[in-house]
């Protein structure tokens, strides 16, 4: 395949179908508008949704050479659809059958971009509807084998699909607290036809397994509108958040500009395992809009690092990949930090849509880090596209599917946080290094040798994905990710060694870096992963995605990545294709370096965050100022304000610097533009040039709510000076105002 990227997308409201008589009816379909892709480009007219979901509809039936999915009966929804530059579309369905729901019936419909069917993945069913056992036996079933769960309403009817042949089973609401207080929410799956256990599923996804930790014991008004914010963290310090202030002046943990995502204390509530309701919750506030004091002894700090870490999450999904918050439809989540009394965990819950971060021991660490919050928000994203099965490992039903949930989670997470590039958190291929969970500074999980910490997997066995919690299992898609984006052996990235073992003495491997890693995994999450996925399946998955956006250099290198992990070659895996362009994007990819090598260290920017007066930047008086409320500062406390005048004005910043020969070199700064046109058209620019080349140009039709990272290749410059320009060019009226802060050069 030749086409590059997810150009444009959709987030689907209604679109059904319904199969009578072998006939495949549609409904209408209805979408919530274009949502922003990373890199906007004009696509054929096939792009139409409508039109992508009727051709996938029409291929459901089989009327080509390929083997039908839709039986008579089946009514499908659309989930989700992407097309791609070329025209290309890929449509995931959820469905019923006979009135019933489908679970794991999940089916995604790729086609080429002349609408050529590709391939469908996903089942045909054919099952009894009628119940040899009633809902009541149902019930009585389920508490019999797991005495103290709480049975929900009566048991609903369904099609089990997640797992072998279809089945009819009644599905029980089951809920309890798993022993170290976390909520153990969701549904078990009892035959209908035999009264047999056939499986289970938890609506609430934890950071850490059930396991040895420290040993200490335990100790809304109207809104106004959009403002900035001064957080004073815990754990990400001093940070720029986005908040609202309310009517009477005052502000909260609510971020309008993200979908109206909150943060809340619950007051050290839920001790009975379950998310304390949003009403329990108390609102954190403001009068001058600043929040926290970077302690334990003012309960917002805590408020600070996860409110900050779900924007920075909100952010990467924007901004790499075109997502619109977690649903994809611009819903914000809801945050509760202060959750129990000394609850060492942090949880997403499917049923409220948000996630809980506990204190840790003695009340003292929150479990609010930036990759926590990444991890945590990314459950949701799963929910929200392939739905990865979780199992109930309280119950003792475990599931591979759940430990690729988990895995996607750390992947998704880690990527935040090098994303983010908070000096507070220095990027690394830990999770939870800050939270101090075992009470001796050791990481929660380790991404290079995720068996490091004595319970995970390295390496992949067929037994484990069915007998082990999904935090253990989910080593094998970390350790994946670690070696496909960094490599195996010895490895040093920012600061940090590394060393990343190959399983069954497989051949060493040399990564691609973690833009393309998450961009991968993205894709084939959101368009090839099925509920009941395994690793073997995620191996074809993701090489379907890897040719789909690089082909064959790319597509190798995850052969061997996942061979290196202990999932070896599959019968129906994909042949590495040719070598389309990858989709242009910001990048976030770190600086990455074997043990040795020539490239001298050092950082070639000068004050590159603007926090020392103004030398060695020349350019125009007065642009480098400190932060305000209305114009903060990315880290620190000032930054750079080009524009803003709403007059013909042109200013600029210059610093000249020499990048070491040998290496090779990537500029980095973050960027926030607000404007006061409207519509596409570029009236105010912003270029930035290194010595006469231009590098990049922005405009009023680039204005969005933040910062935004980005990246410029300058390895051409090694062993060379040259002059790094950013300049602002407005026309005669209404302001752009374009802030530059934290302009580094990465060497490696």
């Amino acid at each position: 395949m030749t086409h590059v990227g997810t150009w444009s997308r959709r987030a689907v409201l209604v679109s059904t179908a319904v199969v009578t008589g072998g006939v495949l009816a549609t409904a209408g379909f209805a979408t919530a508008g274009p949502l922003e892709a990373a890199t906007p480009a004009p696509v054929a007219a096939s792009a139409n949704p409508d039109v992508a979901v009727r051709e996938a509809l029409t291929a459901l039936t089989g009327t080509g050479s390929h083997k039908p999915v839709a039986a008579e009966g089946d009514s499908y929804t659309a989930k989700d659809v992407n097309v791609d530059a070329d025209g290309s579309r890929h449509v995931r369905f959820e469905r019923t059958f006979k009135g019933l729901p489908v679970l794991g019936g999940s089916v995604v419909v790729n086609s080429a971009g002349n609408g050529q069917f590709s391939e469908t993945k996903g089942q045909a069913i054919s099952v009894d509807t009628t119940p040899k056992i009633d809902a009541a036996r149902a019930s009585q079933i389920v508490a019999a084998k797991w005495t103290g769960l709480s049975l929900g309403a009566a048991p609903v009817l369904a099609v089990d699909a997640l797992d072998g042949a279809p089945a009819l089973v009644w599905e029980v609401k089951a809920d309890g607290t798993s022993a170290d207080g976390t909520p153990s929410r969701g549904k078990v799956r009892i035959s209908a036809t035999t009264g047999a256990v056939l499986g289970a599923s938890s609506s609430v996804r934890t950071l850490a397994a059930p396991g040895a930790r420290s040993t200490a014991g335990a100790a809304q008004a109207a809104a106004a509108g959009p403002a900035a914010g001064n957080g004073k963290g815990l754990l990400v310090g001093n940070v720029a958040i986005s908040v609202n202030q309310k009517a009477d002046g005052t502000y909260e943990l609510l971020d309008p500009s993200r979908g109206g995502q909150e943060t809340r204390d619950a007051n050290n509530k839920g001790a009975d395992g379950v998310p304390v309701p949003k009403a329990q919750t108390t609102a954190f506030s403001s009068a001058n809009g600043t929040f926290g004091d970077n302690t334990n002894n003012n309960r917002a700090s805590a408020a600070v690092d996860a409110h900050y870490g779900v924007g920075q999450t909100w952010d990467y999904y924007k901004n790499v990949h075109g997502r619109n918050g977690i649903n994809n439809q611009g819903t914000g989540a809801l945050s509760v930090v202060h959750h129990g009394n000394a609850y060492q965990n942090a949880f997403w819950d499917d049923d409220c849509y948000c996630m809980s971060y506990g204190d840790g021991a003695l009340n003292q660490h929150p479990l609010t880090e930036l990759d926590v919050a990444g991890h945590e928000m990314s459950h949701g994203v799963t929910f929200a596209t392939a739905n990865l099965d979780y199992g109930r490992p309280d119950l003792g039903i475990f599931k591979e599917s759940g430990g690729i949930n988990e895995a996607t989670s750390d992947i998704f997470g880690t990527l935040v946080e090098f994303n983010a590039n908070n000096p507070g958190d220095n990027p690394d291929y830990f999770i939870g290094e800050q939270i101090n969970y075992f009470g001796d500074n050791r990481p929660l999980r380790y991404l290079d040798d995720p068996a490091r910490d004595g319970r995970s997997f390295s390496c992949w066995n067929a037994q484990m994905g069915t007998t082990q919690d999904p935090h253990l299992t989910s080593g094998i898609g970390n350790h994946l990710f670690f070696v496909a984006a960094v490599g195996t052996g010895a490895r040093v990235v920012n600061g940090v060694n590394y060393n990343s073992p190959a399983c069954n003495n497989a051949p060493q491997v040399n990564g691609l870096g973690n833009d393309k890693f998450g961009k991968i995994w993205y894709r084939a999450l959101t368009q090839h992963m099925a509920s009941n996925e395994t690793y073997p399946m995620a191996r074809i998955s993701t090489l379907k995605a890897t040719n789909e956006l690089y082909g064959g250099a790319e597509c190798t290198t995850m052969k061997a990545a996942w061979t290196a992990v202990g999932v070896g070659v599959q019968a129906n895996e994909p042949a590495c294709a040719g070598n389309p362009q990858p989709t242009a994007t910001p990048s976030a990819t770190p600086t990455v370096k074997p043990t040795t090598g020539t490239c001298a260290a050092g950082q070639p920017v000068t004050n590159g965050g603007f926090e020392t007066a103004t030398a060695p930047w020349a350019g125009t008086t007065g642009v480098i100022q400190a932060g305000t409320a209305a114009q903060p500062a990315h880290g620190g406390t000032r930054m750079a304000w080009l524009g803003g005048n709403g007059s013909a004005v042109t200013e600029s910043l210059s610093q000249s610097i020499t990048i070491p020969a040998g290496c090779k070199a990537s500029l980095k700064f973050y960027l926030h533009i607000d404007t006061a046109e409207s519509g596409a058209t570029a009236y105010d620019k912003f270029t930035v040039l290194a010595g006469t080349t231009s590098l990049g140009s922005f405009s009023n039709a680039n204005a969005a709510a933040g910062y935004v990272l980005r990246s410029y290749d300058l390895s051409a410059y090694a062993g060379q000076t040259v002059t790094l320009k950013f300049t602002e060019t407005e026309d005669y009226s209404l302001k752009t105002s374009f802030v530059l802060d934290d302009v580094s050069v990465a060497l490696s």
